[in-house]
């Protein structure tokens, strides 16, 4: 007869666990003597000690109460985590610069921001992610889109440039949607595709939609475009729309001049465009494009267009360093580089063609065009520093929703720093040090909670001083707020913070945010 054998746990590990409670007060010998080390697990600490500044800008314009609000999360158990639990960890989190799920549990020794959110805890990993599960598309993207409205509704009341731009997102798993398309980074890796929406210059995003890695041309965005565009009154309408090569094509231009809005394109170099810089290069009326480029003007009228455009044929001077044969062996296909020799009386040039029903001069538009290479940067914060590069799941959907929040919170952020420093904009990597993270210690004392900050940057004194003269501010803006609808607030709160941009008028700005350290 076979006796099964009882299962025990083991005891050397119940002893490890034992031990490692029970580790008291320690010393360690360093070069300035020795020191006493004790851990303390429950103190009321954070690695983001300034966070209650911006919870106060939260608070004094409203975006997180609503957002939560609106939220069509739903849970039905009373064991199960609450909304504004779920949404506040993700705040946290995205905030923190996170770029995965399992990073939330980092944010769990934080026993002072949490609360002061008006959050019970910070749910695990595994809860955020399947929070997101419980959302429909269509519910989720009527409700992430109408809080990214919110946040640049007002600011459309000035003059503004769309930008629309695609990235790719590499993937590493069997993910819905990871194909093989296009991918300068890693060629052949499956992957997505991010078509977004920005306000030109302010880095402000007005939507980011995520299609297969196959999906990047911008015939996929046009949809999307449209729609942001047609609900917009005649008189916040983009002065013009900017895109790179993949939205030069009849369909978008036609589009847009059926709207009667202005538009900014390059062209792929076709046969026919190249048949365009071989004729111009004997031109001999060029004229001045500004920062060591030449433009001159023409028209073209490509197979599949209805009529001609307007063209502005760019070059520059290549110096003699750079000249070069990009050349392939026909046997093994292994590129390589050559440099070519030129005689010194002859000049070699790189080309650029716009297409655009603009009017103004070539200076002008040669400028505006170089101006959208300001999205490249723009990507290259959302995904290294804001988290765009991960939160990958295996659905497009709860991706779809993490890109959103992320665009979100991205905006909030850039509005409480353009409070502090209303002359450029900062990317996280300089912002969050500067005016997020600090060592802060919460204590209680006759009712009343005290946070006491130490920042270790090298310009605290003057962070402080910004902080409390954004303080004034948003006080000033909640004496308003029983006058004020939640829209008006914002509006207030947007025009100071984007004062740089705003026609000089005769009211002057807050004295507390002109005023530098």
């Amino acid at each position: 007869m076979l006796i099964a054998k009882e299962v025990v746990h083991q005891k050397g590990e119940r002893y490890l666990v034992e031990k490692l409670s029970d580790i008291g007060n320690i010393s360690v010998d360093t070069f300035d003597g020795k020191v006493h080390i004790k851990w303390d697990p429950q103190a009321s600490v954070t690695a983001m000690g300034q966070l209650p500044f911006f919870i106060d800008f939260l608070k004094a314009t409203r975006l997180f109460e609503s957002w939560v609000r609106d939220c069509p999360l739903l849970y039905f158990s009373n064991n199960a985590s609450k909304k504004r639990d779920v949404l506040g960890t993700f705040l946290l989190s995205i905030l923190s610069g996170h770029t995965r799920y399992s990073h939330i549990t980092a944010l769990r020794s934080d026993n002072v921001n949490p609360a002061l959110l008006g959050m019970h805890k910070v749910v695990s990993e595994d809860a955020a992610r399947r929070a997101l599960s419980r959302l429909s598309e269509l519910d989720a993207t009527n409700w992430l889109t109408t809080h990214l409205e919110k946040c640049y509704a007002p600011l459309l009341e000035l003059p503004w440039i769309l930008d629309i731009d695609s990235t790719v997102k590499p993937l590493y798993g069997c993910q819905e949607g990871a194909k093989i398309g296009y991918n300068p980074v890693k060629p052949g890796r499956p992957s997505h595709t991010y078509h977004t929406y920005f306000i030109a210059n302010i880095r402000v995003i007005l939507d980011t939609e995520i299609h297969d890695g196959k999906s990047i041309s911008g015939c996929y965005s046009a949809p999307r475009l449209w729609s942001l565009i047609d609900k917009l009154d005649k008189d916040k309408l983009p002065k013009f729309i900017r895109g790179d090569s993949s939205y030069g094509n009849e369909g978008i231009m036609r589009q847009a001049e059926n709207r009667q809005i202005n538009y900014l394109f390059k062209l792929k170099c076709t046969s026919k465009v190249k048949h365009l810089i071989i004729n111009m290069m004997e031109q001999r009326d060029w004229s001045c494009a500004g920062h060591g480029w030449e433009g001159i003007e023409s028209s073209i009228r490509l197979s599949g267009w209805t009529y001609g455009r307007r063209v502005i044929v760019l070059r520059r001077k290549l110096s003699q360093e750079n000249i070069g044969v990009l050349s392939e062996d026909k046997f093994t296909g292994q590129l390589s580089f050559d440099f070519a020799s030129i005689s010194p009386e002859y000049s070699a040039y790189e080309y650029s063609v716009l297409v655009t029903n603009l009017s103004d001069e070539i200076l002008t538009i040669a400028q505006h065009y170089r101006d959208r290479a300001d999205c490249e940067n723009n990507f290259d914060e959302l995904k290294n520093q804001w988290g765009w590069a991960g939160y990958t799941t295996q659905d497009l959907n709860r991706c779809q929703i993490t890109a959103r929040m992320i665009a979100l919170i991205y905006n909030w952020w850039t509005l409480f720093v353009r409070l502090a420093n209303p002359d450029s904009h900062l990317e996280a990597i300089t912002s969050r040090p500067l005016l997020l993270n600090s060592i802060g210690k919460q204590t209680t004392h006759a009712g009343q909670k005290h946070l006491t900050i130490t920042s270790t940057h090298a310009k605290a004194n003057k962070v402080s001083l910004i902080l409390s003269r954004i303080t004034k501010f948003l006080k000033f803006v909640k004496e308003s707020a029983e006058q004020l609808g939640e829209l008006e607030i914002l509006r207030q709160v947007l025009m100071v913070a984007f004062r740089k941009f705003i026609p000089v008028s005769n009211e002057p700005p807050p004295k507390w945010l002109t005023s530098t350290a």
